[in-house]
């Protein structure tokens, strides 16, 4: 390549470096960058023999990272298998998983979902990577869409208000 050659699209560039073949010889599987929809796993039906009145108000899923190992599709998965009335998806600092919890729930009914937060008040240090952040939480949970959109303005202004990634800043007053 030399100064003068015309620009090339990083998937050409790519294509070239990675040695894979064009036109007919080429035998591709179609990508894309873009989530799959999520499809639904069926749950088999119980009897309702036993079952205990329970909602899990405070879960992780994988999108708080070293904290929690499922993503939201299967946590609403399992709760369903148990028969859960409710589900809060609270991450760390943030409104990760929400979309995903979202989109499942339109599968299972049955599950009322809650959207919500677990702040971090009063780190030191930014807490990237760390399985439990320091300092102390506070699980927060939104009540319909106002408290939904307070939430995430909360969340927001913490973020910012840290100053760096992963150390967000919350004041209690304003929460």
């Amino acid at each position: 390549m030399g100064w003068d050659n015309p620009p090339i699209p990083w998937a050409e560039f790519e294509r070239r470096l990675s040695g894979r073949r064009t036109g007919e010889q080429a035998v591709e599987r179609p990508s894309s960058r873009k989530r799959q929809k999520y499809v639904p796993q069926p749950i088999p039906e119980e009897p309702e023999t036993g079952h205990v009145a329970y909602a899990e108000l405070h879960a992780h899923s994988n999108f708080s990272f070293l904290d929690g190992a499922s993503s939201p599709e299967e946590l609403l998965e399992e709760a369903t298998r148990l028969r859960l009335h409710g589900l809060a998806l609270t991450d760390h600092d943030g409104l990760y998983g929400v979309v995903h919890l979202a989109e499942a729930a339109e599968a299972y009914e049955r599950v009322k979902t809650v959207f919500g937060a677990e702040l971090s008040l009063a780190l030191s240090r930014p807490q990237n990577g760390e399985a439990d952040p320091e300092g102390s939480h506070l699980v927060v949970l939104a009540r319909r869409q106002e408290g939904y959109h307070r939430l995430a303005a909360a969340i927001t202004a913490g973020q910012l208000a840290g100053g760096e990634k992963g150390r967000p800043v919350y004041r209690l007053p304003e929460l």
